[in-house]
């Protein structure tokens, strides 16, 4: 029989989640020493963290801790995770339920539901129930996760595909993950057997188990269950938020949202690595810098120029915006392999307002037409193609309302925008205008003084355009075989 206080442990939205959360909470001691927390993270982190001044002492630091954990395993070259170690025991259950709860009222009082500070909450709840569930003993795992599913859905026995629709059409799941067969989704090895009687009737039990295991076992299990908490979890924002128009938030919750906002910022000063970052054709030529207008594509000059009614809005618009905005904040976006938003790289909009909007509202300006003149409801739409949804400045609260626009192949620019695309010999080698300017940039700066003619050796010349309707997706494994804790092991008194 499992400790129950595992249900919450991986499911902090669970009944005897919202039953901690009423009998445990004080809003006006959560910055308050807690010693009982400071003794359980020490107690787990024994041997591991000799600087107390990472063990969380009251349930706002745990709370600040719980993005920050997943902040650095995602930037840190360095980060262990076992610093963070008091995550991965079920003592730490019921001050987690509480910082998972805090978390969610302070980002839904102080961000936009679609803010990056959102999105790193659900993705930390994500990769927390990965790392909890591969951590627990595999017994023990296998009764929680039956629990948890049956206490999420109403009937997983009898699940269809269409129970899951809010998870397919978000992505989370996609349907070629699951087995399906007349509507629905097979879970278990019994419903395989008797679903495919007919093909595996002749098969040994040993492969039959086999198969089964392979295309369906735990591990779709485990992934249906933390795909619907983190669509819980969204939902739960969604839903604060609606209700914060109509009540008043505690002032401790306000305090809470605004030292996460600075909390991330300093993180990501700190261990971003998407500053200063090399590689790419010749050393150097992706780093994050000012932008080098000697380095732009002809494309890209004579839409600054100028362009004639007519042409200028896809110019400007598509094809400008998302050129300049990744050529100075994210110059490798077809080398990485995850998406970002600007903020991750300008976290203030700084560079998106002082150096990116006044070279985008420079060609608008030279235009003819001028571009805002006649059509000013463009700048909604270059706020727009930069990711902060259709307002008319690009603000924090309103980042990943809709997706930064990527730029252009050049074979789009020949379809779409020809009158554009009056090719150098540089051109004939390129396949984007963004891998033009870098590789221009790496020539500049070891002081070619004409034409390109080659990539340094050993780098190939042409960066390949993804599509982008096409979303680059990282699954995250977990991190190699880690000492599993004692699920019974005690706390010392």
């Amino acid at each position: 029989m499992i400790n129950m206080t595992l249900l919450s442990f991986i499911n902090p939205l669970s009944l005897e989640g919202q039953e901690i959360l009423s009998e445990k909470i004080d809003l006006n001691s959560i910055f308050h020493e807690n010693e009982e927390l400071i003794r359980i993270s020490e107690y787990f982190s024994e041997g591991i963290i000799s600087d107390e001044t990472k063990i969380p002492k009251n349930y706002g630091e745990l709370a600040l801790k719980r993005i920050e954990w997943f902040f650095r395993e995602k930037n840190d070259k360095d980060f262990k995770i076992n610093e963070y170690s008091y995550f991965f025991n079920e003592a730490i259950t019921e001050f987690d339920v509480i910082a998972f709860h805090l978390l969610a009222q302070a980002i839904a009082y102080k961000f936009n539901i679609n803010s990056r500070e959102s999105k790193l909450f659900a993705e930390s709840q994500n990769r927390l129930i990965e790392e909890r569930l591969y951590r627990i003993s595999t017994d023990i795992k296998h009764e929680l996760v039956e629990k948890v599913l049956n206490e999420l859905l109403y009937n997983v026995n009898t699940l269809k595909w269409t129970d899951l629709i809010d998870l397919i059409s978000s992505k989370k799941i996609l349907l070629a993950d699951l087995l399906v067969k007349n509507g629905e989704i097979i879970l278990n090895e019994e419903d395989f057997r008797e679903a495919f009687y007919e093909d595996i009737k002749d098969w040994p039990e040993r492969r039959i188990s086999m198969v089964y295991n392979k295309l369906v076992g735990y591990q779709i299990k485990e992934l249906i269950l933390t795909k619907i908490i983190v669509q819980n979890t969204e939902d739960y924002l969604k839903n604060i938020k609606e209700k914060l128009a109509t009540i008043e938030i505690h002032p401790a919750i306000k305090i809470l949202g605004g030292e996460l906002g600075d909390h991330l910022n300093k993180l990501n000063e700190k261990y971003s690595r998407f500053y200063s970052e090399g590689g790419g054709i010749g050393e150097g030529s992706y780093e994050i810098a000012k932008l080098s207008k000697e380095a732009f594509p002809p494309c890209v000059i004579k839409t600054i120029e100028g362009v004639k009614s007519g042409n200028r809005n896809d110019a400007i618009v598509l094809f400008l915006t998302s050129f300049i905005s990744y050529a100075r904040l994210n110059p490798q976006v077809f080398r990485r392999d995850q998406t970002i938003n600007v903020s991750d790289v300008d976290p203030e909009l700084k560079i998106t307002l002082n150096e990116i909007l006044p070279i985008i509202n420079e060609a608008a300006a030279n235009a003819v037409p001028p571009l805002f003149e006649d059509q000013p409801q463009e700048k909604i739409n270059i706020v727009s193609k930069l990711g902060f949804g259709m307002h008319s400045e690009p603000k924090l609260e309103n980042e990943g309302e809709t997706k930064w626009y990527t730029p252009m192949s050049c074979e789009k620019i020949k379809l779409h925008l020809g009158h554009l695309c009056k090719p150098d010999k540089a051109c004939k080698k390129i396949g984007n205008p963004l891998s033009y300017y870098s590789l221009r940039k790496w020539q500049i700066k070891n002081d070619d003084k004409g034409e390109v003619n080659q990539a340094p050796k050993g780098k190939k010349e042409e960066v390949k355009q993804i599509p982008k309707d096409k979303e680059v997706k990282v699954k995250q494994a977990p991190r190699g075989k880690k000492k599993k804790l004692s699920k019974h092991r005690k706390v010392k008194k």
